[in-house]
C-alpha cells in the first residue's frame, strides 16, 4: 500500500475514538479518507479527513452508497461502550453490530473493495482462560472453544467468522484486528460507555483533595492496555500485510485496576484513597494479550 494519495479509504466509525485517530493517520499519509458515522465527536481541532458522511450504517442502502469508489474499507462501526454498557445491554448490541456488518460486508463485496478491515475484540476470548488475576497472554487460537463472557464478545466473535466466510466464498481480501483494551486521547470518558483509564482520570480529576474516588470491584482484576498511536499503526501495517486472521492488538504489561488508580492519582498531585464498589460491574478477573504473532507478522 503506497501512500501516493490515490488509494480511497472509507473509516467507518471514523466518529469514534479508534476510528478517528485511525484516519488521521492515514489522512496525514496522504490517503484520501473518507470517515463515516451517526454523530462525530469534534474532539479533533484539525480535519483528519477528505469527505465526512453522517449516515446509519445499519441501513443497506447507506453501506452500498458510502463503500462505492473505496479502494479499502476500515469497519470500525459499533454499538459499544465499556464494562457497565455490554454488561447490561445485550439485545441491541447484537442487532445493531451484526446490521452494521452484514451490509458493510456486502456492500464491500458488491462495490469490489480490495480489501476489508473488522475491528474485533478481546471479548471474543472464553471466560475459563481469564479467572485468575495473574493470567497468561492469551494467544489468537484460544478462543476456541469458544465462551465469551458477554453478548458483545459473542457478537464479535461470530462476525470473525462472517468475514472469513467473505474471504473464501467472495475472495474478499480481509484482516481481522482483536483490540486490547486501547486508551488515549479524546476518547468517550463520561455516560456509561467510557473504559476504565478514562474512567478513573474522570472520577480522579473530579475529585476534591483530599477526596475519595469509587474503583469498581476489589480492583485486583487485571487489564493489558495499549495506547491509541500504537493500536492505529498496527491497525495499518496489519491491513498492508498478508495476514487475513484474526491477530491481537495490544500490550503484554499486566496491571491491576488498583495499580492503574495510583498512577494516575500520582500524576494528579492529589491526595485521593480509593473505596471499592464489590456490588459494580467488573468483567473478567484478568484479561492479558499474548502478542508474539504480532511480532511475527507486523514485523
Amino acid at each position: 500500500m503506497k501512500a501516493n494519495g490515490t488509494e480511497r479509504i472509507l473509516v467507518a466509525g471514523g466518529g469514534g475514538f479508534i476510528g478517528s485517530h485511525l484516519a488521521e493517520l492515514l489522512h496525514n499519509r496522504g490517503y484520501f479518507v473518507r470517515v463515516v458515522d451517526t454523530h462525530f465527536n469534534g474532539y479533533h481541532e484539525e480535519p483528519y479527513f477528505d469527505e465526512r458522511i453522517e449516515v446509519d450504517l445499519r441501513d443497506r442502502d447507506s453501506c452500498l452508497a458510502v463503500t462505492k469508489g473505496i479502494d479499502q474499507v476500515y469497519n470500525l462501526a459499533a454499538n459499544m461502550g465499556g464494562i457497565a454498557f455490554i454488561t447490561q445491554i445485550g439485545a441491541e448490541v447484537m442487532r445493531d453490530n451484526f446490521l452494521i456488518n452484514t451490509h458493510m460486508l456486502e456492500a464491500s463485496r458488491r462495490n469490489k473493495v480490495a480489501k476489508y478491515f473488522f475491528s474485533s475484540s478481546a471479548c471474543v476470548y472464553p471466560d475459563f482462560l481469564q479467572r485468575e488475576t495473574k493470567i497468561r497472554g492469551l494467544r489468537e487460537e484460544d478462543a476456541f472453544p469458544a465462551n465469551p463472557d458477554s453478548f458483545y464478545g459473542w457478537e464479535k466473535l461470530a462476525a470473525e467468522k462472517m468475514v472469513e466466510a467473505y474471504e473464501r466464498d467472495f475472495d474478499l481480501d480481509v484482516r481481522i484486528g482483536r483490540y486490547h483494551n486501547i486508551y488515549g486521547p479524546m476518547g468517550t470518558y463520561r455516560g456509561g460507555r467510557e473504559k476504565s483509564p478514562a474512567a478513573l482520570c474522570r472520577k480522579i480529576a473530579e475529585a476534591s483533595n483530599p477526596g475519595i474516588i469509587k474503583v469498581w470491584g476489589d480492583g485486583r482484576q487485571t487489564r493489558s492496555y495499549c495506547y491509541i498511536d500504537d493500536a492505529a499503526r498496527a491497525t495499518v501495517m496489519l491491513m498492508e500485510s498478508d495476514h487475513s486472521k484474526p491477530l491481537n492488538i495490544g500490550s503484554e504489561r499486566l496491571v491491576s485496576i488498583n495499580e492503574l488508580a495510583d498512577m494516575i492519582i500520582k500524576i494528579s498531585g492529589k491526595r485521593i484513597e480509593k473505596e471499592h464498589d464489590l456490588s459494580a460491574p467488573q468483567g473478567v478477573r484478568g484479561r492479558n494479550a499474548d502478542t508474539d504473532l504480532a511480532r511475527k507478522i507486523l514485523n
